[in-house]
């Protein structure tokens, strides 16, 4: 306790107070500092002068006792006051009449200013508390330097441990549609506001620091910025993307009020131009990633993993519905981005549209690749990864790829078109440079490739069949055969084939428009074995060469005549994959039966085979002319390479060929 004033102090009372009162009154009047001895108040000014002199002497003796119990309650703002008001009277009578009133002021306020250091250095305590604290200090003249660079620390210290979650920032905003607010978000929310009023007073104290704050609140900004990239790469909704910068757009406008010379709303433009373009390319990244899913489903089925009664049909319509989904919700994804009232937004309309024309624009044309790929006829570092090492591209899926490119060609892209040309805005590449979107460019990309993948099925399926030619006529010796007895079962094998491929197309492709390209008697002799010259068994038997001549000779007749024209361009039908896949096997057993030398038997087995295929393929190709004329070609190099081409006789080749049929029917009851 401070003891009662004694009488050297009371002494002393009106020369305090006549040196207030001078110190006023030199003040008012402007005057030179006047001697105390010199001064004689009015009665009036000497009542003002004993209140004066009784209040400050109270608050001086009572200011220790004040400053406890600030201590006490921790009011170190008011302790501040205090102590700062009663300093010009310790400064003047200090070292005399409130000397002891002084000492134990001032050790109050050590332990004041112990308190406010260890509120500057505490992590429990609050940004604006211990900017509080600072400013404090600085009032008792304590040295804030070292405080100054702590202080910033700390500053920086909060946007490191910043941890901003995905429910935090997407759903912290308060004016998000009545949406309540989770706890997570009130305090994302709160805290941010408490950075940007520590920053607001960080500034106060030290007004020297602009530029360091101006970079701690482009730090902000990027550090949402970052977090918004970061959820990007997941495939993040555009629901979400919005509620993200919505919350970034409120805390950049939050310390730009703190910080406006700092320039943080055009650096936010320039992030918010750099995420929102990676939204979109990451968009369609994912677009083209799950579809390629699709497709190694139907992989997946061919190869017999997951089995279906009618695994490619259903994998046709599957993989259309997701594409065209796909789009529509990518689309939607970017007209939400482009509706909401969001001023970062809304300086973003026309690059958005132009970036999603040149998503749409790149997508197609790495969907084109990948077919390519997908089919073999392109080779690319991934391609293990997107089947599996050792699996092999099945015609199946290059039959259903050709199809789809035909999809895309004349369905997929007129829709796609046509939600795009409903986006508001148009873009910002002018009328000079064009749309970013070009359909026509990717129909006909998507054209070229329906033709070229349904060419690659065709070449694989037969390929497949000449593996069997090979088999077939690298096994028997042609010059030793014997007698034909049955149609051999390489026939069957190939059959088998051509099943196979009638069930692949028909899930597939369309049945064509057009009639079968029959033979009539105009295109020269009927295709029947007996109207065939080879069968003129006089002319054959009297002479052998003079037998091949005229073959020959007839052979070369009838191609003029009919002038018949074999290989057409393939059409997306079945009936017109399956002829020219049939068209190409035949090409291809002329040519082998080229290269063998026949005995008469070899060469009635050949003439067997190919009468029984008559009658099996006059109900399976398009243009049955033109495959009765290969047919025909078949039998007519098999005589020309026989040492003996006499054929069998009519009746014979009917006989088997009905034995042929009779049984099969017998091991394929019909259900």
């Amino acid at each position: 306790m401070v003891s009662e004033p004694n009488s050297s102090t009371l002494l002393c009372f009106p020369m305090l107070g006549l040196h207030f009162f001078i110190t006023l009154n030199n003040y008012r009047e402007g005057e030179e500092e006047k001697r105390w001895q010199d001064f004689v108040p009015t009665p009036i000014q000497n009542r003002l002068l004993i209140q004066l002199i009784i209040s400050l002497s109270l608050f001086i003796y009572d200011l220790p006792a004040r400053l406890a119990k600030c201590i006490k309650s921790e009011a170190y703002a008011d302790a501040v006051k205090y102590y700062t008001g009663a300093m010009p009277i310790f400064k003047a009578y200090g070292d005399s009449s409130f000397q002891e009133c002084k000492r134990a002021s001032e050790e109050a306020v050590a332990i004041i200013i112990k308190a406010l250091q260890g509120k500057v250095f505490s992590d429990s305590e609050s940004i604006q508390a211990r900017a509080e604290a600072v400013m404090l200090l600085k009032q008792l003249d304590f040295p804030v330097n070292n405080l100054k660079v702590q202080l910033f620390k700390k500053l920086e210290e909060f946007l490191v441990d910043l941890h901003l979650e995905s429910q935090e920032i997407r759903h912290s905003s308060s004016d998000l549609g009545g949406i309540p607010l989770s706890p997570s978000s009130c305090a994302h929310e709160a805290s941010i506001r408490e950075f940007a009023e520590a920053v607001r007073a960080y500034r106060v104290i030290f007004p020297d620091s602009e530029q360091q704050l101006f970079r701690l609140a482009k730090t902000l900004a990027t550090k949402h910025f970052e977090a918004t990239q970061q959820y990007i790469k997941k495939q993040l909704a555009s629901a979400d993307l919005v509620g993200m910068l919505r919350v970034t757009w409120t805390n950049v406008l939050l310390m730009d009020e703190v910080l406006p010379e700092a320039g943080l709303r055009d650096f936010t433009f320039e992030a918010a131009h750099v995420a929102i373009k990676q939204y979109v390319a990451s968009r369609f990244s994912h677009l083209l990633l799950d579809f390629s899913g699709t497709l190694v489903k139907v992989h997946d089925n061919q190869k017999g993993v997951i089995e279906e009664e009618y695994p490619l049909q259903a994998a046709l319509e599957i993989s259309k519905n997701a594409l065209v989904q796909g789009s529509m919700d990518a689309l939607l994804d970017f007209r939400r981005l482009l509706d909401e009232n969001l001023e970062v937004l809304s300086a973003l309309t026309d690059f958005i549209i132009d970036w999603v024309q040149e998503g749409f624009q790149d997508f197609f044309g790495k969907l084109n690749d990948q077919f390519l790929v997908l089919s073999g006829k392109k080779y690319s570092a991934n391609q293990d990864l997107i089947f599996g090492e050792g699996d092999k591209v099945l015609p199946g899926l290059v039959l259903l790829l050709a199809q789809l490119s035909v999809f895309i060609e004349q369905n997929a892209i007129t829709r796609i078109s046509e939600e795009i040309s409903s986006l508001s805005g148009g873009g910002s590449r002018g009328h000079d440079n064009g749309p970013a979107f070009i359909p026509a460019e990717i129909c006909l990309i998507f054209q070229s490739a329906g033709e070229e993948l349904l060419q690659h099925y065709i070449s694989m399926k037969t390929r497949k069949i000449l593996i069997l030619l090979k088999k077939r006529f690298a096994t028997p010796n042609w010059v030793k055969h014997k007698e034909p007895r049955e149609v051999h079962m390489f026939i069957d094998l190939l059959l088998q084939e051509l099943d196979t491929i009638l069930n692949e197309v028909k899930q597939i492709l369309p049945e064509g428009l057009h009639h079968k390209h029959r033979r009539t008697d105009t295109n020269g002799s009927n295709t029947s074995s007996r109207s065939n010259p080879l069968r003129d068994d006089k002319l054959v038997r009297s002479n052998t060469q003079k037998a091949r001549s005229q073959l020959f000779e007839s052979h070369l007749a009838k191609l003029f005549k009919q002038k018949m024209e074999i290989f057409t361009k393939v059409e997306h039908t079945q009936e017109s994959v399956v002829t020219a896949i049939i068209k190409l096997f035949l090409k291809s057993l002329q040519e082998f039966v080229r290269l063998q030398t026949f005995n008469r038997s070899g060469f009635q087995q050949i003439q067997l085979d190919i009468h029984f295929l008559k009658t099996t393929l006059k109900d399976t190709a398009e243009d049955e002319a033109a495959v009765d004329f290969l047919l025909d070609e078949v039998i007519v190099a098999a005589a020309e390479r026989c040492l003996d081409p006499i054929p069998l006789q009519p009746a014979i080749l009917d006989r088997l060929t009905q034995a042929k049929l009779s049984k099969n029917s017998e091991q394929s009851p019909t259900s």
